[in-house]
């Protein structure tokens, strides 16, 4: 590739330029645009920076890169072991290379994954993304690697003391998973009322229900998540989040493909739900319905904001 041949031959005069905040800005509005080729380009014209290292890190993570993603994450959280944010993507990373890894290879990385989301929550015991992510772990694995549910729990008592949707979401996700499941309905619907961008709730509401075959609150559900994402450009994402539940239930399929264009075309995306891959389950639904001319343009527009993304590269329509 070309950009990489550039960064080769002028190594040397990079690696005495200052990292410039407005360069590593540029980096990460492209992170969270999905324009994960663009962000990268960014990166290589920068130095070594623990910054640096955790944007290549979630770069690689929306790419499905695990290893490449873990060692960018350890190499930032080398440089600053401080960084509360750091050891979160690392965690992250490690518990995506667990869910893949053989029995003995998850022991070993579990462990490491809750090492990574305490120390996240220690750094930052603000930070409702770490607190969230760590109650997530406690509940999902077993107490051989340091899950427990009291310990989840105790999290989302610290959570609902500034993040009390959040903290409703965690309960409810826990009752899910002892099979309670009117507890776990009461405080997903006691989220949606407390969040203030409520779409975002309305999407953990209707995956509850898709999980259930609960076909008509699901739905219903949905409907809320477009009127109050169209409404709050803050919870555009949402709308990806929902159309992936219907994609899920195998329903609805034009009405998921809508969602999809309408998150592709909304001014603020997230990287949680990136532009590419967006672009990719929009095609698989066109495919899906029959329509391949639109699926291999909508491919190629996954390809062009990410080369390298072998669910992309692998899909033929």
């Amino acid at each position: 590739m070309s950009a990489v041949l550039l960064v080769a031959a002028f190594s040397a005069l990079i690696a005495v330029l200052p990292a410039t905040p407005a360069t590593l800005q540029q980096a990460a509005t492209a992170v969270q645009a999905g324009e994960a080729d663009h962000a990268l380009s960014f990166l290589n014209a920068l130095p070594e920076s623990a910054e640096a290292h955790n944007l290549r890190c979630r770069i690689f993570y929306t790419l499905e890169q695990w290893d490449s993603a873990q060692r960018e994450c350890e190499a930032a959280v080398r440089l600053e072991s401080s960084n509360s944010l750091y050891h979160l993507w690392l965690g992250r990373t490690l518990g995506e290379k667990a869910d893949r890894a053989s029995f003995l290879s998850a022991y070993s990385l579990g462990k490491r994954v809750r090492d990574e989301f305490e120390t996240a929550a220690r750094l930052d015991p603000q930070s409702a993304e770490a607190l969230a992510d760590l109650g997530e772990f406690y509940y999902e694995a077993p107490s051989i690697v340091g899950g427990g549910d009291q310990k989840a729990y105790k999290v989302a008592d610290d959570l609902a003391r500034f993040a009390p949707a959040r903290a409703h979401e965690l309960r409810g996700r826990i009752a899910e998973s002892r099979k309670d499941l009117n507890t776990a309905e009461e405080e997903f619907k006691k989220a949606v009322a407390l969040d203030p961008h409520p779409a975002f709730q309305w999407t953990v509401l209707a995956s509850f229900y898709r999980r259930h075959a609960r076909w008509a609150d699901m739905d219903t559900a949905i409907s809320n998540v477009i009127r109050l994402a169209q409404r709050d450009p803050h919870a555009s994402v949402a709308l990806y989040d929902g159309a992936t539940t219907l994609i899920a239930a195998h329903r609805s399929p034009e009405l998921a493909a809508h969602m999809l264009q309408l998150y592709l075309a909304a001014p603020v995306k997230s990287e949680q739900a990136p532009a590419f891959a967006a672009w990719l389950r929009l095609a698989r639904v066109q495919a899906q319905s029959g329509d391949r001319d639109a699926a291999r343009k909508d491919r190629a527009q996954a390809l062009s904001l990410a080369s390298t993304y072998k669910p992309a590269l692998d899909a033929s329509f």
